[in-house]
Order: C-alpha cells, then sequence, then structure tokens
C-alpha cells in the first residue's frame, strides 16, 4: 500500500471505473479487510459493476405513485457515507501540507456517523485522531470509534446539543498540534457530496421513470449531503431541494431548539457550508415516526408483506437502513404528495448508513412503550409511511425565507472567527460555485503525491 498512500481524487469516488484497473481489483479484494488501507479505494456509492447501490421502495410501502429512490450508505467503508467527507477532508488538508503525518491530531467533531468515519480513515492514513461528540448517543457508535482506534472526547447531551461538541474543538484547536476535519465549516465536505453524491443520484434513476430528478430530500446534519442537490440541480433545474428536520428541533424554519431522537441531524444551527440558496422547502419530520418506521422496517416483516410488500423485498430491506434513513424516506413520501408527483416521477433521498448500529435504539423504544405487537406496528406502518401528511412544510424559495436562513447562519458562525463579508459572499451562487471548482485542483494535487 506504501505506493497508494494518498487515495482516490473525487473523480475517482464519482467513477471508480476510473480507477486503476489493477487497484480496482485489490480495493474491491480488500474489503474483506475492512483496515487494508486499499480501502480508501473503495470510498464510492457504487457496486463491482460501477452501478449505484440503491433500492426503489415498493409503492405499497410508499402509498405514494412516485418512485421513492434510496442511495444507501451501508456500503461505504465503515458503514456510513460519512467516511467520504471524513476522507476529503483529511487529504485536502494532505496536500495542503496543513496536516502533516507524525505531528498532527485530528479531531472529529460529531454526533457519531461523521466521527466513525474519522476514526476509521485515520486508521487507514496512520494518524492519531479524537472523536468529540455528546455522551448519550446510541452505544454501537462509541463502540465502533474505539474500535477504529480514536480516543473519545464526550461533551454534555445528545444530538441537539452539539454546539457544545463545537465549542470544545474550538478549545482543542488552540493547541497547535491538533487539526480539526470540521464538518460543519469545512468545504471539502460539500465537495465530495456535490459531486460524488450528486453524481450518484443523477445515475441512480436512469432507467426509472422518466430518468429525471424531481425532488431530492435529506436531512441536514452537517447539510454536506444537501450538497448533491446542487449538482442535481445542475442537470435537473426544476428538481426541488428539501431540507428535513425533526419537528422537536426546527431550526431552520422557526428556531426551534428541542431535543430529539434522530441521530445524525438537527444540530441547532445552519452549517456553514449549507448553501441555503438551493433550499426550496424545509419540511418538518417528527422523531418518533422515524424510530417506529424503523422498528417495522427491521422487525415488521410480516406487516409489509400483509401490504403487498414481496416477503424478499421486506427481508432485504431489514439491515438497509438507520434512523436518519428513515426520517429521509418519510421526508421524500411526504414531498411526494405534497408535489403530487405521478407514477414516471422520481424523488431522490439517502440512508446514511445501516441498521447495525442501532439496536440499542429499538431496545429503547420498546422500554418506552408497553407492547410493539404486530397490531402496534400495523397502526404505526398506516400512521407513518402509508397515511403520512403534508403538515409542517414551508416553501423556502423566496429571498425573504432564505434571509432567515442567512441570519441564522450569522448568529451561529460570527462567533467562532468568520466574517460578516465571508459569510456575505455565501449569498451569490458563485461562492458555491468556485469552491466546487476546486476538486480539480485536489484531483491534481492527489495524483501528484501519489505518484512520488
Amino acid at each position: 500500500m506504501s505506493k497508494i498512500p494518498f487515495g482516490p481524487t473525487y473523480d475517482e469516488m464519482a467513477h471508480p471505473s476510473h480507477i486503476d484497473p489493477q487497484i480496482r481489483k485489490k480495493a474491491l479484494l480488500g474489503k474483506a479487510n475492512e483496515l487494508d488501507p486499499i480501502n480508501l479505494f473503495n470510498i464510492n456509492w457504487r457496486d463491482e459493476e460501477n452501478q449505484v447501490h440503491k433500492i426503489v421502495l415498493p409503492r405499497e410501502m410508499t402509498g405514494v405513485e412516485a418512485n421513492i429512490v434510496v442511495l444507501l450508505g451501508k456500503y461505504f467503508p465503515s458503514g456510513s457515507h460519512k467516511v467520504g467527507p471524513a476522507y476529503s477532508t483529511l487529504i485536502e488538508g494532505c496536500v495542503d501540507q496543513t496536516i502533516i503525518p507524525g505531528k498532527h491530531t485530528i479531531l472529529g467533531p460529531s454526533t457519531g456517523n461523521f466521527g466513525i468515519g474519522v476514526s476509521y480513515i485515520c486508521n487507514l492514513m496512520k494518524y492519531d485522531s479524537i472523536v468529540i461528540m455528546p455522551d448519550n448517543m446510541s452505544k454501537e457508535r462509541y463502540e465502533r470509534i474505539k474500535k477504529y482506534g480514536a480516543k473519545l472526547d464526550l461533551t454534555p447531551g445528545t444530538e441537539s446539543d452539539v454546539i457544545l461538541t463545537l465549542e470544545r474543538t474550538f478549545e482543542l484547536k488552540k493547541d497547535p498540534k491538533n487539526r480539526s476535519l470540521a464538518q460543519f465549516e469545512l468545504l471539502p465536505n460539500y465537495r465530495f457530496h456535490r459531486h460524488v453524491t450528486g453524481t450518484a443520484c443523477i445515475d441512480a434513476v436512469q432507467g426509472i421513470g422518466n430518468g429525471r430528478i424531481a425532488c431530492f430530500t435529506s436531512a441536514p446534519g452537517s447539510a454536506g449531503t444537501l450538497a448533491a442537490g446542487d449538482q442535481i440541480k445542475q442537470v435537473f433545474p426544476d428538481a426541488k431541494v428539501v431540507a428535513l428536520e425533526p419537528y422537536e428541533c426546527s431550526t431552520l424554519m422557526n428556531g426551534g431548539r428541542g431535543q430529539h431522537r434522530i441521530e445524525g441531524i438537527g444540530d441547532k444551527m445552519c452549517t456553514l457550508i449549507h448553501n441555503v440558496l438551493n433550499t426550496d422547502f424545509i419540511c418538518l419530520i417528527k422523531d418518533e415516526e422515524s424510530v417506529q418506521g424503523l422498528k417495522i422496517i427491521h422487525d415488521g416483516t410480516d406487516i409489509l408483506v400483509e401490504a403487498g410488500v414481496k416477503r424478499e423485498t421486506a427481508l432485504a430491506m431489514k439491515e438497509l437502513f438507520g434512523v436518519s434513513g428513515i426520517c429521509n424516506i418519510i421526508g421524500a413520501i411526504k414531498m411526494a404528495k405534497y408535489l403530487k408527483l405521478g407514477p414516471n416521477e422520481n424523488v431522490v433521498t439517502i440512508a446514511t448508513d445501516g441498521f447495525d448500529r442501532y439496536d440499542s435504539v429499538l431496545e429503547d423504544l420498546s422500554r418506552r412503550y408497553l407492547e410493539t405487537e404486530n397490531f402496534v406496528l400495523r397502526r404505526w406502518f398506516r400512521d407513518d409511511f402509508l397515511q403520512t401528511s403534508t403538515d409542517f412544510i414551508a416553501d423556502y424559495r423566496p429571498w425573504s425565507q432564505k434571509l432567515k436562513l442567512f441570519e441564522q447562519k450569522e448568529k451561529d458562525w460570527l462567533k467562532f472567527g468568520y466574517s460578516q463579508e465571508y459569510l456575505d459572499s455565501m449569498k451569490e451562487m458563485k461562492f458555491w460555485d468556485d469552491e466546487y471548482q476546486k476538486i480539480y485542483h485536489y484531483d491534481e494535487l492527489i495524483k501528484k503525491m501519489r505518484e512520488e
């Protein structure tokens, strides 16, 4: 592996068929040992045939005519697509020579999946790492981070208290040996998702319905995934991009800052890398519906079969989604209804990870309910999927609405040293396009250093 320590370019992550065939073959074989550094070349949305990992949800489950196409993040190394922005942020620092092996410790502020990605990438690229995250997340996340060798620095609270992790990271950054892969504010996260995830979304709908994307839904944690919408709009200008928030923590819609159970999203802020210019709607999803939905998919196979879903499909879905993935699916169903999309139209969304880190979430659900028998699951399936409402959807296309988001961004980020001038520059699409164009610069640097 010493000859290829720097991993893939942005182009190779978007199109793994562009990887040197011998390296691609080694990477695919390397999946058997996830700690083999060759797995850096498996950071992409594609299978061995270069097809996007996805599922088109059965209409018997969604209750809508439109096709709901879900990209599956569980097939990424470490089990989540968050490994992509973790790698992109680290590799840009490497080629810029602001992150030096043996000299710097990597900081990963997170509520879970990004922290797992940071710990995994640092294991492969031989950096020490510290993951800063709230102390009340699912235990599977802590276990995975420690398995990959990172140290944990826990701050009080849950998903909605992520601002404390940012404040802690801000303090740790004062030590010159520490370098932060700050997913909420550094643009490699945006670049990865706009180029790699956006390209995968566009390719995923080919041969499905009219082959176009009518709507893209994603719940912002860092808001990195929403950047895929910028790429989608380049190809399908009429596509609607929808940010999903927990009903209990509706910061973008109305400043809400409550606690909630959808790990990975709803972090009480408008993140710095959120391009609000391309956010068309904001839709609120109740956290309990997302957790109940996970229970239905994982343990309610018979309920789905009763509704007309093929048993083979129902069984195949059991391990594909986490809580935020269910949130994204419910949001996709809501928007298909709201936009009155027909059978030839496609809504695309993302499952960040799979079920493997959520056993404890369903254990908690069982503790909170007296019964979760099939008759209960049957009611949840009807209410949360088939008959989900179009309540709590707001149109954010008017400039007056976008100004609210810019004001929220100023409130969140001026205190961390960003200037008003810098924040104002984000009000023009030129800012985002210029940042995106840097992928070509970094691809050349990565290839050059890989050859040395």
